[in-house]
């Protein structure tokens, strides 16, 4: 399969990526998050004292069971709610867009009924793009080839 680059933003090089559960829900569930817009990884990298963005190439083997969003659809929702409210999927990687925090106060207002599904849509249109891929197994990891890191300048 093709090979992509992806980046990971955080406050160190992270050569040996691992599956993280950590104590938030995330939008694909656990896993470990990359993008292929570097410039989304350092903002990542920005929220630390020490900016880091490490850098992966990725060769997809075709055993890996990948869920890809192309576009916020309603099946996208559904998917980050259910994730963010702790459900378990059963796949090694899934793409998609990003419910940055913004994103995300929709969601949350969606599934409180404070805003209609159509309401979501309207607010969520005029955001820009983003993009996150979640290796979310051992078997996912395994397709990640660290090529080193890059300090981000402030």
């Amino acid at each position: 399969m093709a090979i992509m680059t992806v980046y990971h933003g955080g406050y160190q090089p992270v050569a040996n990526p691992e599956i993280r559960i950590g104590r938030n829900t995330k939008d694909f569930g656990p896993g470990f998050y990359c993008t292929i817009i570097k410039e989304q990884a350092q903002r990542w990298a920005k929220r630390y004292n020490t900016k880091v963005v490490s850098i992966y190439d990725v060769k997809l083997s075709p055993s890996v069971k990948i869920k890809e969003f192309k576009e916020m659809t309603d099946e996208w929702l559904d998917f980050i709610v259910e994730c963010r409210s702790g459900k378990l999927h059963e796949y090694d990687i899934v793409i998609g867009a990003m419910a940055d925090d913004q994103i995300y106060n929709y969601v949350s207002d969606y599934v409180d009924g404070t805003i209609t599904r159509e309401q979501f849509w309207v607010l969520a249109k005029f955001k820009y793009p983003t993009h996150q891929i979640n290796f979310c197994t051992e078997k996912a990891l395994k397709c990640l080839d660290y090529r080193g890191y890059e300090e981000v300048d402030i």
